[in-house]
């Protein structure tokens, strides 16, 4: 097995010395190995780490495998994503060096850690797991339209042009200021869409559309607190538009793994939205303005690393 490790220096601002530890700790458990076949890389930009691995791959023999391991936070784990996607006999491990970690969170907050320490994760076992498909772009938890991808967009603008220190200090007035702002917002709080799930017409105004492969999102369980990333099915959960403080209090309800009285949930294999103007599509940490989007949910199409043999739970379990 070929391992490629792809690390995110964003992730680590003003702490290069805990990213040149963990690169020290990969090549020390690799010198201990017989035949080790590793290496170490650096995303410089969005994007580069799928250059990156496609290089890797290229050096590899037909049929070898190789396991790929973003280093990082969301960035990185999406890019990675996007590149392991497209080449057979790969897999990835997520490592939780972002500020929220969503994916990892569902193998329990007590578990998240573990996923730090390279020889668990280079010995993990590799967990099925379907992923959602956008044309060439896919993602691991989820994808929002309206309300949240608006204001996630607005912060993540707000926080690249802040040092992180002053981020961390304006973040949480940011963020309840921009919903507030938006919720009075109708292109963001009450437009209308063209929706279709699975041949069934949902068309409608919506305040937040919520294709959910996985059931946390900013580091909280989200309203669709039974998706799973292993069923075959994406969990869609369209909330309704109303008055701008009742706006408010389903947002802060579904953001607390409730659903809202104003709210549809199905489950589905297929979504096409479709809008009059430019809609902001948060696939994961990536941010695409489009009036079309045609989802899909692609069953077991890459393989998660989990270490000390954890599995994904039951939806039962997620949601109690």
């Amino acid at each position: 097995m070929k391992h490629v490790f792809v690390f995110d220096p964003k992730a680590f601002y003003n702490q290069q010395w805990k990213m040149e530890n963990i690169q020290d700790n990969i090549g020390q458990y690799f010198r201990t190995q017989e035949k080790p076949d590793w290496s170490i890389q650096v995303s410089r930009y969005r994007r580069n780490a799928i250059g990156i691995i496609q290089e890797e791959a290229e050096k590899v023999s037909k049929g070898d495998i190789i396991r790929v391991y973003a280093i990082g936070g969301e960035d990185i784990l999406f890019d990675c994503l996007n590149a392991v996607a497209h080449i057979p006999n790969t897999q990835l491990a997520a490592t939780p060096y972002g500020e929220t970690n969503d994916f990892l969170r569902i193998f329990g907050h007590e578990n998240i850690e573990k996923f730090v320490d390279i020889p668990s994760l280079v010995e993990a076992e590799a967990l099925p797991t379907d992923v959602i498909r956008w044309g060439v772009n896919y993602a691991l938890n989820s994808c929002y339209i309206g309300m949240n991808s608006a204001i996630s967009k607005r912060v993540k603008d707000l926080k690249s042009n802040l040092n992180k220190g002053s981020f961390l200090i304006f973040s949480k007035i940011s963020i309840f200021i921009n919903y507030i702002l938006t919720a009075f917002d109708k292109q963001a709080a009450a437009r209308k869409y063209t929706i279709t799930i699975d041949d069934q017409n949902y068309s409608g105004s919506y305040s937040l559309i919520h294709i959910a492969n996985g059931p946390y999102y900013a580091g909280k369980i989200t309203g669709a607190a039974h998706a799973t990333p292993d069923d075959g099915l994406l969990d869609v959960t369209l909330i309704k538009s109303a008055h701008p403080l009742k706006t408010l209090f389903s947002l802060r309800r579904y953001s607390r793994g409730k659903l809202p009285k104003n709210s549809v949930s199905v489950q589905a294999k297929k979504v096409m939205i479709q809008s009059e103007e430019a809609m902001w599509i948060q696939m994961d940490s990536e941010y695409i303005q489009d009036t079309n989007v045609n989802l899909s949910l692609i069953p077991q199409a890459t393989q998660m690393a989990a270490v000390n043999k954890l599995t994904y739970p039951i939806a039962s379990i997620l949601g109690e």
